[in-house]
């Protein structure tokens, strides 16, 4: 573990675990989360042989808390200067919400042009839109996010309770079982962060128009999602995904939630590897 620092002076929290000289796969976690997110995912791979790296974003977990650089354009540069620090090749590069827009961004303007990735995985992202605009009449009106931004800045501790407790994994579903310890694990890691990070970063993931970077992607790239996905609708996300990419190719799980990659890790985790070996 340790910190790299950007061009614009931000110290990045990164983790870097197995054998230097094995396959590097990295990580980039969503909203408002940190790298501990992806901990089943960094065990699990480490377990296989495979030499695994992620960081928390800039304003998110151990992270500096800077006032500025909360868009996907400097997303993707800091992973871009984590990837250059550690000198990283061949590598994988798996997002989950957030921060699979970060992905995206980072193949298409920094990862390809570098030589420096091998494949791409979309989990339950982002990309292409999410905001519903006249070009994109399918997406989610601005008064989903400005709602985001009122819960945030009135009580952000109760905010990201809730968000847990209920539609990020499903738990409002009728017959799931609640899991305590996950709510409480994605609320540490909230919490962890900048309030002004993750204010501002909800424009970041909600306005930024992604559809350049995915037709810009050559590599291989895997695209997850579930179908009852709460946060990222399927149809706003995947569904659209898919048909920009070049080289992609879909899977899709009825019933689960956006938070598949914990609650269901064990099918997740077999599915990432396939697509690893292939």
């Amino acid at each position: 573990m340790g910190y790299v620092t950007t061009k614009d002076g931000v110290e990045i929290f990164y983790k870097d675990w197995g054998p230097k000289d094995a396959q590097p796969i990295m990580f980039h976690h969503g909203w408002p989360l940190s790298s501990d997110d992806w901990d089943a995912q960094l065990l699990f791979f480490v377990s296989k042989g495979y030499r695994v790296i992620a960081h928390d974003r800039r304003g998110h977990g151990r992270s500096a808390q800077v006032a500025e650089g909360h868009d996907m354009d400097h997303y993707a540069a800091d992973a871009a200067a984590v990837v250059e620090a550690m000198d990283l090749r061949n590598v994988v590069h798996i997002g989950h919400s957030t921060g699979g827009g970060e992905v995206a961004r980072y193949v298409a303007r920094h990862g390809q042009a570098s030589g420096r990735v091998a494949k791409a995985v979309l989990v339950s992202a982002v990309p292409p839109l999410m905001l519903k605009t006249e070009e994109n009449p399918e997406g989610l009106p601005m008064e989903v996010f400005d709602g985001f931004r009122s819960a945030l800045a009135a009580n952000r501790a109760q905010f990201f309770r809730e968000v847990p407790a209920g539609p990020f994994y499903g738990f409002n579903r009728e017959g799931v079982e609640v899991e305590e310890g996950v709510i409480q694990n994605w609320w540490r890691q909230g919490m962890m962060g900048s309030a002004l990070a993750h204010y501002q970063g909800i424009k970041a993931f909600s306005e930024t128009d992604q559809t350049e970077d995915l037709k810009a992607i050559t590599v291989p790239t895997l695209v997850l999602h579930g179908e009852d996905d709460q946060i990222v609708p399927i149809a706003d996300a995947a569904l659209k995904a898919i048909k920009l990419l070049e080289n992609g190719t879909l899977k899709t799980y009825p019933g689960l939630s956006h938070g598949m990659l914990t609650v269901n890790a064990d099918q997740l985790n077999a599915d990432l590897l396939a697509f690893v070996q292939g």
